[in-house]
């Protein structure tokens, strides 16, 4: 039995002009002790997805899924006490922006205490206790000297080490991670990651990675979700996706790393944004900013092939010799490289 599993969720929020799908139709299943991740730019609702699993949306969210289990217990029909059981013990999530994230009017040592006492109890002393414990854990110089700060007396990755602190304080068994390198510097973001991976390690839980960095994907996650415009346009271990991506959004990003513009004088883009609520086309989704567009991709919305364990949302999935052959004849492997200058590989 997985210890994460979800399958058929979808989040839609109402807004003035209707409900507006922000997730669709999401799955994931994670065992226990795995390293995934999900990828996307931002609006690709990776951080939405994993919210509405912890329960943490606003009431304006209508959440739905075909299944939501967490440890063989179904989240959805648990109630508010039991779900907050679950939510930041055995289950817990290090939030973007640790600077905004934590209390400004309180100490590290008092929020640490709040979140110990709500899970695992026991008298201030032992409380006290383990915050030194977490806090020398997570990397923190003086413990002692640092339980006692504010957060506006931290720096970024300092309260970052305290986030992830929080985090783990109840020794949870899956923990989600939202861009935690978000805003820190080269050498800090290295820092955390390899905090994240030896505490996951250490423990034995299990660790969902959010990102939009490929970099952070390849030195992290053994399996990985490509998100776009709250979709999951493929699903793959870290090297095969990095070796053969099998959707065209997938082999944009990993076209717009550094490492493999080669000595092109400038790096790769992908055209577009990703749409919103007003500008969704018709077909696929992705099909504005593809450079293998045909005119089915914009008429037909794609859905995965039965027999593709990458569960590709494509009609014409890549690096397939059994992929479908595009209605007007033309191979999309054949246009040329230049029908859109701002996408090279």
């Amino acid at each position: 039995m997985a210890l994460l599993d979800i399958e058929g969720l979808s989040v839609r929020f109402q807004t003035s002009s209707g409900l507006f799908p922000a997730v669709e139709n999401v799955d994931i299943k994670v065992d226990r002790g795995e390293v995934w991740s999900i990828v996307g730019e931002s609006g690709s609702g990776k951080s939405v997805a994993m919210l509405a699993t912890m329960g943490l949306l606003p009431w304006t969210a209508e959440v739905t899924a075909e299944r939501m289990l967490f440890d063989g217990q179904d989240l959805q029909r648990l109630g508010s006490r039991q779900r907050r059981r679950i939510v930041g013990g055995e289950m817990s999530m290090i939030f973007q922006e640790p600077m905004s994230s934590l209390n400004p009017c309180f100490t590290v040592g008092a929020q640490l205490d709040e979140m110990i006492k709500q899970h695992r109890g026991g008298t201030r002393r032992e409380r006290h206790e383990r915050a030194l414990d977490l806090l020398a854990q997570v990397g923190i110089p003086d413990p002692a000297r640092r339980i006692r700060a504010y957060p506006h007396q931290l720096s970024g990755g300092m309260s970052q080490r305290v986030m992830i602190a929080m985090a783990i304080s109840c020794d949870p068994r899956l923990l989600i991670a939202d861009e935690p390198t978000t805003a820190l510097d080269v050498t800090i973001q290295a820092q955390i990651l390899e905090l994240l991976l030896r505490l996951q390690e250490e423990k034995g839980m299990a660790l969902i990675l959010i990102t939009h960095d490929m970099g952070v994907v390849a030195e992290t996650a053994r399996n990985v979700i490509v998100q776009y415009a709250g979709r999951q346009v493929e699903k793959q271990e870290v090297r095969s996706l990095f070796a053969a991506p099998r959707h065209p959004y997938t082999e944009a990003l990993l076209s717009a790393l550094p490492e493999r513009s080669g000595d092109a004088d400038r790096l790769p883009t992908i055209p577009g944004v990703v749409p919103g609520q007003h500008d969704r086309p018709t077909g696929c989704l992705f099909n504005p900013r593809c450079r293998y567009v045909t005119e089915h991709c914009r008429e037909v919305a794609p859905i995965p092939a039965a027999d593709d364990p990458a569960h590709t949302l494509c009609h014409y999935p890549l690096n397939d010799p059994q992929a479908a052959t595009p209605p007007d004849g033309l191979s999309p492997r054949s246009q040329q490289q230049d029908d859109n200058p701002e996408v090279r590989p």
